[in-house]
């Protein structure tokens, strides 16, 4: 087990990566306390790891953390695969709120509106 400090972190972080891959994980330090674990995931010995990876893309996209194209790419599937698997899950692909939704039914109405007008 290696630790670096977040500075290194930022610095290198693929020397960091790497050093997971290698070992079993390194501890990520933030003023001579441990912070957070960089675990390989091929290190885990997770029987499926492909389905680990589609969880993980559907759990960031669900929080809005990435988008459908970056989630279908984290899980090795065909972007319109992973539409089909979100929507499957009840999972909204718009991400748009009630408010959202309200919203862009004003900007409609606002740009009906001006369309409507007769040019001068």
């Amino acid at each position: 087990m290696q630790t670096i400090n977040i500075r290194q972190l930022k610095t290198n972080p693929s020397t960091a990566l790497a050093a997971a891959r290698a070992d079993d994980m390194v501890v990520v330090m933030n003023r001579d306390h441990p912070q957070a674990l960089l675990v390989d995931l091929e290190q885990l010995g997770v029987p499926d790891l492909p389905a680990v990876r589609v969880a993980l893309a559907v759990s960031l996209f669900r929080s809005g953390s990435v988008s459908a194209g970056f989630a279908a790419r984290m899980a090795g599937k065909p972007l319109a695969e992973m539409l089909t698997l979100l929507s499957s899950q009840g999972i909204p692909l718009t991400g748009a709120s009630k408010t959202a939704a309200d919203e862009v039914r004003e900007e409609m109405r606002l740009a009906r509106d001006w369309l409507a007008k007769p040019a001068t």
